[in-house]
Order: C-alpha cells, then structure tokens, then sequence
C-alpha cells in the first residue's frame, strides 16, 4: 500500500486529524499531512459525485434507467424543461433541454476526468444555480431545495474555489507531482 493510499484511509479515522498520540513517526509521514490527504479525498468525492448525478440525469432522459427513472425519454424531459421554464416561451423548450443535456455531458465527463476544474466547477455551478432558481420561480422554492440543487450548486462553487487556489495543485485530475519528480495520486 502507498503513502498516500494510507492517508487516505486513515482519513476514515477521527483520530488521524489531530496529532499522532505515540512519539514515532510512520514511515516519515509528518501528521500535517493527514489533513490534506482528508480534503484531497473530499475534493474528489465531491468532483466524482457531482459528474455522476449529471450523467445520471442525462442517462434517465434517453431511458437508461428503466422503470427506476422519471423521465425515461428525451420527449417527457422536454415536456418537464417547459414546466421548469414556464415563464419562458413555450417554443424555447426544445433548445432549453438540449442545451442542458449537452452541458451536463460535458460538465459530467469532465468533472470525473478532472479536465479544466476551476471552468467546468463554475459552468457546473451556474448550470446548477440557474436551474434551481427557474425550478424556484416555476414550482415555489421548496422543490430545488428538496432536491438539493442549491446544495448541488454550492459544492460545485466550492469545488471551483478550491481549484482556483494555488494551494494545491493535485485537485487537476487528483494527481500532485511532488519534489523529487515522483508522481502519486
């Protein structure tokens, strides 16, 4: 097992946060990083999460989820794109579900991959927080908030943040290079 696979299982334990109880060191793994480690991990948590609710919800459109779906074709999400964006000309529908199928595509695919993570997090989060507040203005604000889609969208502004800070460069693709030229995820 790797350094870093160590680390990011010791972040299942509480006790890892802090310092190390015992004097002795693993392996020249000073405790500090234990808590970076924790984040790296819930960054990328929170970036595979995000890309697999957007291609689940595009899978369920072209009925890939069977009877487990709610639309379970493209024709029935654009029917609900026109009662999300009832305030919008009826017409516009049409373009509206497409343009949001192939924004959560990409958005998807490259949340998982870690390709551009500060733009895909923020075009994720606009996506998200555009779709929220048209839900909120069609439906009432209850609907977004039981289905997260504030929640969806702040982890995504956060996840953008994060990727914007020099920090830590590993949150691209979940990778970091480190001194000695040696790479480790």
């Amino acid at each position: 097992m790797s350094p870093t696979q160590r680390d990011y299982l010791s972040c299942l334990s509480l006790s890892s946060l802090g310092p190390r109880s015992s004097g002795t060191a693993q392996r020249n793994e000073p405790s500090w990083n234990r808590p970076l480690a924790c984040e790296r991990m819930g960054v990328f948590y929170a970036r595979v999460a995000l890309g697999c609710a957007f291609l689940s919800a595009v899978a369920d459109r072209f009925g890939l989820w069977g009877k487990y779906g709610d639309w379970g074709n493209f024709a029935n999400f654009t029917r609900y794109t026109a009662q999300v964006n009832s305030f919008m000309p009826a017409v516009t529908a049409p373009f509206l579900a497409w343009t949001a199928t192939v924004a959560e595509i990409l958005f998807g695919i490259l949340l998982i991959l870690g390709l551009w993570p500060k733009w895909v997090a923020l075009g994720s989060a606009v996506l998200l927080a555009a779709f929220g507040t048209a839900m909120a203005i069609s439906f009432g604000l209850k609907s977004p908030l039981d289905y997260s889609v504030f929640s969806a969208s702040g982890a995504a502004l956060l996840f953008a943040l994060r990727a914007a800070s020099p920090r830590d460069p590993s949150v691209n693709a979940g990778v970091q290079k480190h001194q000695k030229g040696d790479i480790q995820c």
